[in-house]
């Protein structure tokens, strides 16, 4: 049977269609599947030529950004026969590493022969069976490869891509010294209130502790209040004493 295609359409077109519809019914495009991106990656391999500006504007990016990650240039063809195996082997070689956070699988911009290779079924199974999570960024922003809607994040351009992959260090830094002022603040004020609090108990305890003067003026006043009935006592019981002597000299 003779396959119709629709007027205008390239048997080319017409495969990487079919070729879709079969990697989507396979669940390479899931969403659900696709992984996050580590926050702060420590090593990120970059597959792409060595040559052109989309290794030197990846650098660029991630130096200004986040100049603290480890960038490795994992060479390959982008463009022609042999682009789509040196891809494949390259995400091959990279999942046998066992320190990396993240791959970029770039290329600058071209036609829809150039970026063939990135619609290679062989490509796309290289990165649904990649070890570590992938951006694409190939071409143009307009340009849209199966290697883009297989990975797990599509960038319009390799620069994209590389702000995509790093944090900006300069908005770490403002929101550690955010966090770290708020902090101080918050430890500024405990220790005013428990310096407040502090100082109320002294006050509460001076308030309540007995006034040891005034019982001392207390015990003053009973003692000589004491010693003068005593000695009112004693001199009654002397001049009884003495009228007792008195009496028994008469008798």
């Amino acid at each position: 049977m003779d396959l119709v295609q629709p007027e205008g359409v390239g048997e080319s077109t017409i495969e990487m269609e079919k070729l879709k519809a079969k990697l989507s019914a396979e669940g390479l495009f899931s969403e659900s599947r696709k992984r996050s991106l580590p926050q702060f990656p420590k090593k990120i391999a970059v597959i792409t030529s060595p040559y052109g500006s989309v290794w030197h504007d990846i650098q660029n990016v991630v130096s200004r950004r986040y100049p603290i990650v480890e960038l490795i240039l994992v060479e390959t063809l982008v463009q022609g026969d042999e682009a789509s195996n040196g891809i494949t082997n390259s995400f091959a070689k990279l999942n046998i590493e066992d320190d990396l956070d993240l791959i970029i699988l770039a290329r600058g911009g071209g036609s829809a022969e150039e970026l063939q290779p990135f619609n290679a079924e062989s490509v796309a199974r290289a990165i649904y069976s990649s070890k570590y999570p992938v951006i694409s960024a190939i071409g143009h922003e307009t340009d849209y490869t199966i290697a883009d809607m297989v990975s797990d994040y599509r960038a319009p351009t390799p620069s994209a891509a590389a702000e995509l992959a790093v944090p900006d260090i300069l908005e770490i830094r403002s929101r550690i010294h955010s966090n770290l002022n708020y902090s101080l603040s918050l430890i500024e004020n405990s220790i005013v209130r428990l310096r407040q609090d502090v100082n109320q108990t002294i006050s509460d305890l001076k308030r309540r502790q007995p006034n040891t003067s005034l019982w001392k003026q207390k015990t003053d006043e009973l003692s000589s209040k004491h010693k003068t009935t005593f000695q009112y006592q004693l001199t009654i019981v002397k001049e009884r004493l003495k009228s007792y002597e008195t009496f028994l000299n008469y008798c």
